[in-house]
């Protein structure tokens, strides 16, 4: 089925003072979306909890604003002319070629024929000015799935750019020689079930259907198995927003969420792998990313691999850290501790604490900011954990 692209991921169709709510919270958060993109320093906070909240960026003009924000990319900095690129002597061009020529669904049907081969031409460009940049990345087959994803969305320039960023930090375990890294990756996937729901891993294990189902999301952003296109790029704003392994949190959801047809299933590796790997088309996007933000807060991955004792590679990812120090992360985690605070005292006068679902989602989710700036996996391993904690104590003499 072909993506279909949409300018905007808003709720299903209202009347009335239904329809009239919905338009002034868009209102609402575009206008304080340009309000953060006006701070100097731009409030890149401000902007992740935008991103993570319910409908994320809205549409396709706002993310071309806030996407480079998110990855600190700035576009003064990007040449006005690509680098022209050297097809015949690249070693991945022809691999690079057909993967995306299969990906021609993910184009929005009814373009003109040379508006298509020309949009075929760009991602391979633009994944091989990557490459030849970067000669320590290796190409792996989901990798053009991403990078059409962002095509789409920002246009050549501006996505050459982010991919190459994205590239060198959040996938940066992908693009490793071997798939040592992106299977330790996988493997957080199984531990965070058995903590939500026992009885599916323990179901899951007997059928020993192990992790391979979720690999295609994970390395593609869900981009190659969702056929929506505004499902996808509603999901690349949480992504972009949040942790590095956020992705791995989220294929949790889904598997949880199918709780039912999970335990209905033959207890056959086969039946199971089958049944995963087709992802429902009427999943509740926004519910899921709510839960899979909740799941990162109470099983964080320096958790999770302490006790697992896995280890992927460390990346510093110096500007991400910058980038989060600028915008004083230490301002909501100090909000989140006095809301955790308020909730406990409360509770022990024997009242309710007054305090909105979406505000305590926010809060926790913005912590994520923090956790990005260590890189794909960084906070996941005990020693990157560490060194983070020292920057904590200054944060909370």
């Amino acid at each position: 089925m072909n993506l279909k692209r949409s300018r905007s991921v808003g709720a299903s169709p209202l009347n009335g003072v239904g329809k009239q709510d919905v338009e002034s919270r868009r209102r609402k958060k575009m206008s304080e979306i340009t309000q953060a993109l006006s701070c100097r320093p731009v409030d890149v906070t401000a902007l992740r909890r935008m991103a993570i909240s319910e409908g994320g960026l809205m549409t396709d003009e706002i993310r071309r604003l806030v996407w480079p924000k998110l990855l600190n990319v700035s576009e003064e900095n990007i040449p006005e002319e690509l680098d022209p690129v050297d097809r015949e002597n690249n070693k991945d061009f022809n691999q690079v070629l057909l993967d995306v020529q299969r990906s021609l669904r993910r184009f929005p049907p009814g373009m003109p024929d040379e508006q298509r081969e020309g949009l075929q031409e760009e991602p391979t460009d633009i994944i091989l000015r990557v490459l030849v940049k970067n000669p320590q990345l290796h190409y792996y087959q989901g990798y053009h799935d991403i990078v059409v994803t962002f095509l789409l969305v920002l246009g050549e320039r501006l996505a050459t750019a982010l991919v190459e960023k994205l590239s060198t930090h959040h996938l940066r375990d992908f693009m490793d020689p071997t798939m040592d890294n992106t299977k330790h990756i996988l493997n957080y996937l199984m531990p965070i079930i058995e903590r939500v729901n026992p009885e599916v891993f323990d179901f899951m294990q007997q059928a020993e259907v192990g992790t391979i189902f979720a690999l295609s999301w994970l390395i593609t952003w869900f981009g190659h198995v969702l056929s929506d296109f505004r499902h996808v790029v509603r999901l690349y704003d949480f992504f972009l927003a949040c942790h590095p392994l956020m992705p791995i949190y989220f294929a949790a959801v889904i598997v949880l969420h199918r709780e039912e047809e999970v335990l209905d299933c033959e207890c056959d590796m086969a039946m199971m792998h089958h049944l995963l790997s087709r992802i429902p088309e009427d999943l509740p996007y926004e519910t899921l990313i709510s839960r899979a933000g909740d799941l990162f807060v109470q099983f964080p991955p320096s958790e999770l691999a302490r006790e697992r004792s896995q280890q992927t590679a460390v990346s510093t990812f110096k500007d991400f850290e910058l980038a989060s120090t600028q915008q004083r992360p230490d301002v909501v985690l100090r909000q989140r501790r006095k809301e955790q605070q308020q909730r406990t005292l409360e509770a022990q006068r024997g009242t309710v604490a007054v305090v909105q679902p979406t505000a305590r989602r926010f809060m926790r989710l913005a912590v994520m900011g923090l956790t990005v700036a260590l890189g794909a996996a960084a906070l996941a391993v005990v020693n990157s954990a560490l060194e983070w904690a020292p920057k904590l104590d200054l944060l909370f003499p």
